[in-house]
């Protein structure tokens, strides 16, 4: 670790699917000893498809953190072995239906640095074809298309929460403007 941290112990509480829960005991650069709940996440992988209309193709799932519906860009789990912007392509068929002609690099977020490992790559893909949508088993997906005003507009309410989905929309929007 950096700065004068270092980890003296690292606990393993609960193994899950897509994350590990950890209880980390840490040295602080001021010598005190204190104990941090860590998540280590195998990372994600989320798109922003771009339609040939230039609406942007959006997906409306239930979350259990906010025990709603929100809407996102297509996201998921990175695979053992997967980089991420094939996760991503994969993600897009998965939720979507649709596959890319062109995938670029957008940004890459850390979800949540305080206590979890999460980074989640995110990609845009544009000249899209009609693919076989495959959601996993657990995944109940509306799709739908919004403007990019329609988006930015939704953001800045509030009908858009989620971390990832506003960093792929604003990274996208400042591709369109540097076109």
């Amino acid at each position: 670790m950096d700065n004068g941290y270092r980890r003296l112990d690292r606990t393993l509480v609960h193994k899950g699917h897509i994350v590990d829960f950890y209880e980390d005991r840490i040295q602080l650069a001021n010598e005190s000893v204190v104990n941090w709940d860590y998540i280590h996440h195998k990372g994600a992988a989320a798109i922003v498809p771009v339609a040939d209309d230039g609406r942007i193709i959006m997906v409306k799932q239930y979350r259990i953190g906010t025990e709603t519906e929100l809407i996102e860009i297509p996201a998921g789990a990175i695979n053992a072995g997967e980089d991420p912007k094939t996760a991503a392509a994969r993600e897009l068929t998965e939720e979507t239906g649709y596959a890319a002609e062109h995938i670029g690099h957008l940004i890459d977020v850390h979800s949540a640095p305080a206590y979890t490992s999460e980074c989640v790559y995110i990609y845009y893909a544009e000249k899209l074809c009609m693919a076989e949508k495959n959601p996993d088993e657990d995944e109940i997906i509306e799709v739908v298309k919004y403007t990019m005003p329609e988006l930015l507009d939704m953001i800045m309410d509030g009908r858009i929460t989620d971390g990832k989905t506003i960093a792929g929309i604003f990274a996208y929007n400042r591709v369109l403007q540097s076109r």
